[in-house]
């Protein structure tokens, strides 16, 4: 029976909703309703993530709407609940974990579950008080919606809906709640739970669901003699390696890749310290909690892998033979590397990557680090000079010009034969001009505590078109200031 059988007072927001992951069973999730906050406001909005879910065009204006995205008001033809799943965190065994502050309203007939992260305590809270605070909500909407810009695979976050009730973290901040949408958010940890605890009908019916619905040609496949399950573990292994590329190319750090963070979708999932980048520092560590920097950016790709491997170990009651689920993963060791190249081919405004481009690639990424030069600024300033602009502006970001200058004349021989504009175009639209940097982040954080939002919305313009030049916003596309290198992001939100 629903929850909202005894409601009269509920919302509609225009969504024609289907059964989706509920139809599994009470085994997999404990249906709830959200929390109400008190007094809810806007704060930021996607029209972009609106339009892909399918929401008329005036979703915003009903105050119903925004009490209902707030967890206020129930929604109608929802049945919310919350999902169970364990996982590795840090490398260490958690064991049960779940959604401790996320509910999930269900799944649109266009295919998008809908999810309210911040909306109150689950029965898998555990300690939290299942609620997200402002600052990390605001990051979490601008990033997934920057991160769809850029064309990496990620969950979208429709709005961020705020109120003045207190919550604490290490000291008393605002309540927010952040309105996410994704194909799906199962995650490596779902499989994990059920397969830790040897409940294989579950496992199994999970997997099915899986396969059924987003990865039907498992079913068909000849590899390893027609087992659908390796060949799930295989092409998940394949979509994250292809996801680990795009975050190495674009500068991407995402701070906790716990295997409870990782979709079975291979999409970037759950943002929390999260980075983009300012000066190369392969070693760059975001997460101020990350003590060992077990997640360091150069340590992302390893990272993945490891986590594969946890998910290959949930899925071997049901794949049968461990030399199975090995060569499974073994994809992933080939898709990464040529991804990879593929991608910063693509920054160097070369289509097609010929077998000394390893060479130009690896010499770009010793002189970066070298100096640790500004990564989103290097390769967009290159673009530029691609297209026309004088070197002298690329040059002037290194002290060893020596050392650019015999890197560009490589760069410049390869592309002798490769056609200006073309060239030019490629990188114009692969080296974005704006990318969410913290200091960004921090301002306009800082902006919509005095509820001014503003902020928010000219920097969700940029990022939403980040590879166009937006006369008259080149600070946001600047360095950044001395004090953003002093900004610490952590685990707690």
């Amino acid at each position: 029976m629903s929850l909202l059988a005894e409601d009269t007072d509920v919302a509609d927001l225009g969504l024609r909703w289907k059964p989706g992951f509920q139809t599994l069973g009470t085994a997999f999730l404990t249906h709830l309703r959200p929390t109400p906050l008190p007094d809810p406001y806007w704060v930021g909005h996607s029209e972009s993530a609106a339009r892909e879910l399918g929401l008329p065009a005036d979703w915003r204006r009903s105050d119903t709407t925004l009490s209902a995205l707030t967890g206020s008001l129930p929604i109608a033809d929802t049945n919310p609940f919350a999902t169970v799943y364990s996982g590795h965190q840090f490398g260490v065994w958690a064991g049960q974990l779940g959604d401790g502050r996320a509910i999930l309203l269900g799944e649109t007939e266009s295919g998008f579950e809908v999810q309210l992260k911040g909306a109150g305590r689950t029965p898998y809270s555990r300690m939290g008080d299942g609620r997200a605070v402002l600052r990390s909500s605001v990051r979490e909407f601008l990033c997934s919606e920057a991160m769809h810009a850029l064309g990496i695979p990620t969950t979208r976050a429709l709005c961020v809906t705020g109120s003045d009730a207190r919550v604490r973290r290490e000291e008393l901040e605002t309540a927010a709640v952040v309105t996410r949408t994704s194909p799906s958010f199962i995650r490596f940890g779902h499989f994990e739970h059920f397969s830790a605890n040897e409940r294989y009908d579950e496992l199994r019916a999970l997997a099915d669901f899986v396969i059924d619905r987003h990865y039907p040609e498992c079913r068909a496949t000849e590899r390893f003699g027609g087992n659908a399950y390796a060949a799930l573990l295989e092409t998940v292994s394949e979509r994250t390696a292809a996801l680990m590329a795009q975050w190495q190319a674009v500068g991407f750090c995402h701070g906790v890749m716990n295997t409870d963070n990782m979709s079975i979708l291979g999409l970037t999932i759950d943002y929390g310290p999260f980075q983009f980048l300012d000066g190369f520092n392969p070693r760059h560590i975001c997460n101020h909690s990350d003590n060992g920097g077990r997640y360091a950016y150069n340590q992302q790709p390893n990272v993945a892998y490891w986590n594969l491997y946890c998910l290959g170990q949930a899925l071997l009651p049901l794949i049968g033979e461990q030399e199975v689920a090995i060569a499974a993963l073994e994809s992933y060791k080939t898709v990464f590397p040529r991804e990879f190249e593929r991608c910063m081919g693509a920054k160097l405004g070369l289509a097609d990557t010929r077998d000394g481009d390893r060479g130009l690639i690896e010499g770009a990424l010793s002189l970066l680090a070298k100096e640790q030069t500004d990564w989103t600024i290097f390769w967009r300033r290159l673009s530029q000079h691609r297209a026309g602009a004088d070197a002298q502006t690329v040059r002037d970001l290194f002290a060893d010009t020596a050392g650019f200058d015999a890197w560009l004349l490589l760069f410049s021989e390869r592309h002798a034969t490769v056609p200006q504009a073309l060239a030019a175009d490629l990188m114009l639209a692969t080296n974005p001009k704006f990318v969410l940097r913290n200091h960004l982040g921090q301002q306009a954080i800082e902006s919509a505590h005095r509820k001014d939002f503003a902020g928010v919305a000219t920097l969700l313009k940029l990022l939403e078109t980040p590879f166009e030049e937006h006369a008259g916003q080149d600070a946001y596309a600047g360095f950044p200031p001395d004090w953003a290198s002093s900004i610490e992001i952590s685990c707690s939100s």
